[in-house]
């Protein structure tokens, strides 16, 4: 496999360095400002179904395995967190994918001096529809891996393997998820930037690690949008703009995936 997952996990580190970037900081605000609000909600509305549940739990044991509770709460909080990380991911990007894509397009003309595009807030919202869904279209993409993956855990043996199987395609999830906004600006199709970001597969999973393991990692999970948006555009710039994988023009015409 090509690359490496080193390259890769410092793009998501010169990424933060470039969100204080004068030309950057103003298109910032609306990725953060929707993970705030929604890392939130989730968590408001998490902990009070977790309280639900946890109470019905514990309302079935019997008096003698009362001390268990020390031990379900913490498997409980973490399972919440799991789940919670893996819901922002996707609803955060659902909600502000058009502003993403204009962050990533203002990061290529601070890096490059030329733009994809240069329609703005216009060329934005006209965009709303497409940007949506595509990214419903990277949703129904994940979906049945990560149902592959779930029935692999329900296999003797086999099962060991499912950790690192959730790790792997979460990686490649981020990776394929954020270096889309660049180069969604070219109109490059789903397919396409599946195909270039596995010509640097090693780097593209240390990339993707690297966002995950952010997003797990209380306030800077706040940041960690627009800080992969900015990594991605550099990953796109310096890599996968000149990679060797065929693009087909007419597909990148349609920028459908």
């Amino acid at each position: 496999m090509r690359g490496n997952p080193g390259a890769g996990a410092r793009y998501l580190l010169r990424g933060f360095a470039l969100l204080t970037q004068p030309g950057i900081r103003r298109y910032v605000a609306i990725p953060v400002t929707v993970n705030v609000a929604v890392f939130a909600t989730l968590i408001w509305l998490a902990i009070g179904e977790l309280r639900d549940w946890m109470a019905q739990l514990l309302g079935w044991l019997p008096d003698w395995l009362a001390f268990l509770s020390w031990l379900l709460w913490p498997l409980a909080l973490l399972l919440l967190l799991v789940v919670v990380f893996y819901t922002f991911s996707i609803v955060a990007n659902l909600i502000a994918s058009p502003f993403n894509g204009l962050l990533a397009e203002k990061a290529e003309q601070l890096l490059t001096g030329q733009s994809a595009s240069d329609s703005g807030f216009i060329g934005l919202l006209r965009d709303v529809p497409r940007s949506v869904g595509k990214e419903l279209r990277k949703l129904a993409y994940y979906l049945p891996r990560a149902l592959a993956i779930l029935l692999v855990m329900a296999i003797p043996l086999v099962n060991v393997a499912a950790p690192l199987l959730w790790f792997l395609l979460g990686a490649w999830m981020m990776a394929l998820s954020y270096c889309d906004y660049p180069m969604d600006n070219h109109r490059y199709s789903l397919q396409e930037v599946r195909t270039r970001i596995a010509g640097q597969r090693l780097t593209s999973l240390g990339f993707g690690a690297a966002v995950m393991t952010g997003t797990m990692i209380p306030f800077i999970n706040f940041l960690i949008m627009p800080a992969a948006i900015c990594g991605a555009t550099l990953y796109w710039v310096e890599r996968l703009r000149e990679a060797d994988a065929p693009v087909s023009a007419t597909s990148r015409r349609s920028g459908d995936g």
